[in-house]
């Protein structure tokens, strides 16, 4: 009796789906951290100008003679922040046309006028004369110093994302998150700093 063998066929199987698209975790949280962020400056701010105000009203000087805030380097620090704004948006250009290179250089820059604008701001403060002890000190010190913090952290954030651009795990047009992230925290930074330009070192 012969026996005959059996012929199976290998089933055909699908591939896997793909992976469910990744949400913008990253530029979520940073618009959220954004917004926190401009809410406690709106707070001191506004206590800033509410006790300017009073002392104004009460007929007394909100700042002393004796101290000197300069408006060239806190223009100055303006100026350089628009030009980093301009690069920032450069290197998030440049690595959607995968123009690495370009957003090395960017990147780069945009770190560049940060240390420039934390170096404007220590020498202000050395030529004030301003002293902490007094109220509009305690405030301007505590407003520009966060602020500066604030610039800090998004210098770190910027370079992080620089080391992963170069890591190659930006790309393209539509995987470039993290450095969007990055650019709204710095435009962020430059806005608040708009506010305190005017209300500190231009109105005083």
């Amino acid at each position: 009796m012969a026996v005959t063998e059996a012929h199976y066929e290998t089933p055909i199987i699908d591939p896997p789906p793909a992976p469910p698209a990744r949400p913008r975790v990253l530029l979520v949280g940073t618009a959220f951290a954004a917004a926190a962020t401009l809410m406690v400056f709106a707070g001191l701010m506004g206590v800033y100008i509410s006790e300017r105000a009073a002392a104004v009203n009460a007929g007394d000087a909100w700042i002393p003679d004796v101290v000197h805030l300069p408006l060239a380097p806190g223009t100055i620090s303006l100026a350089t922040f628009v030009l980093s704004g301009i690069t920032m948006w450069w290197a998030v250009d440049a690595v959607g046309r995968n123009d690495r290179a370009g957003a090395y250089l960017a990147l780069a820059l945009t770190i560049m006028f940060g240390l420039c604008v934390i170096n404007a701001s220590s020498f202000l403060y050395g030529q004030s004369g301003l002293a902490v002890a007094t109220k509009p000190g305690l405030l301007i010190f505590t407003i520009t110093g966060l602020h500066l913090v604030m610039v800090v952290g998004a210098l770190l954030y910027a370079a992080v994302m620089t080391f992963r651009t170069l890591g190659g795990e930006y790309h393209g047009q539509r995987d470039r998150e993290g450095l969007v992230a990055a650019a709204l925290y710095w435009y962020t930074t430059i806005a608040v700093y708009a506010v305190i330009w005017y209300a500190i070192y231009v109105t005083k």
